[in-house]
């Protein structure tokens, strides 16, 4: 029979820690940088939105293509030329298309991971202390929109596939161009932070019970899975790369940079 002694049922207890962590380094680091980056995207969309020098031959700036309205500030930023929205649209035309590639990076497993810790604070850390009372994870409104991910992925593959559409006419009409080359290095990687979704790899072959059966789809998944490893880095990398692309294309638009090869 084993003895029970006053200080048994104490084990059993979790620790009660006061102070809101033990870590002496510097945790909160991280989280500010990342609030930081997260928070100079967002300032640059709205900005971008608001702005109309969105194209100059043969660029289109990558945050308003295509331009689906018959608004004169989308001439020669339409896809073929197809305008299905009629002049009634008064809002800007970024707005159209910025909602699918937006609410794919809103939605991003990885993301929600920066923008809970960084701008909820749920938690900053690990082993940190959050300032909310309870926990209820992405069950209920409004976190439980979060499930419409793959769905986003759709659009955001479309997207991707019109950026890169984009890139490879400025590199006919303009192989030497600094804008063309910066156009394709945004276009490659939107699309290879597209495809390393978690949500594409659960595509390709995520519910196969016999890859044996169906080598081609085993071999993409293959594929995804290497660039899902890479996931967090070519969310970083796609953002700020999409930002400086449109943000040059801008810049040439409005005659600021005008050498040669702009």
């Amino acid at each position: 029979m084993t003895q029970t002694t006053p200080e048994a049922p104490l084990r059993r207890q979790r620790a009660q820690v006061k102070v809101r962590t033990l870590r002496t380094d510097r945790w909160w680091l991280v989280p500010l940088l990342t609030f930081l980056g997260l928070s100079s995207f967002l300032v640059y969309g709205v900005w971008a939105i608001i702005d109309t020098s969105n194209f100059v031959e043969p660029y289109v700036a990558p945050f308003a293509s295509p331009c689906l309205t018959t608004q004169e500030v989308c001439d020669g930023a339409r896809l073929f030329g197809w305008a299905p929205i009629g002049d009634w649209w008064v809002l800007p035309p970024g707005l159209i298309i910025l909602g699918l590639p937006g609410g794919f990076r809103l939605t991003c497993y990885y993301y929600r991971k920066s923008y809970y810790r960084s701008f909820w604070l749920s938690p900053p850390a690990c082993a940190v202390q959050e300032p909310h009372g309870k926990y209820t994870g992405e069950r209920r409104f409004p976190l439980i929109l979060q499930n419409v991910h793959r769905y986003f992925f759709y659009g955001a593959i479309v997207i991707g596939l019109i950026l890169a559409y984009d890139a490879v006419l400025a590199l006919v009409h303009k192989p030497l161009g600094l804008g063309t080359w910066i156009l394709i290095a945004n276009a490659v990687l939107i699309n290879l932070y597209s495809l390393s979704c978690h949500s594409c790899r659960h595509i390709t072959a995520g519910r196969l019970n016999h890859f044996s059966r169906h080598p081609l789809r085993y071999r993409a998944w293959t594929f995804v899975s290497k660039l899902n490893a890479k996931h967090q880095p070519l969310a970083w990398a796609s953002m700020f790369s999409v930002m400086g692309a449109d943000f040059y294309v801008r810049l040439v638009a409005k005659g600021i940079i005008a050498f040669p090869y702009a």
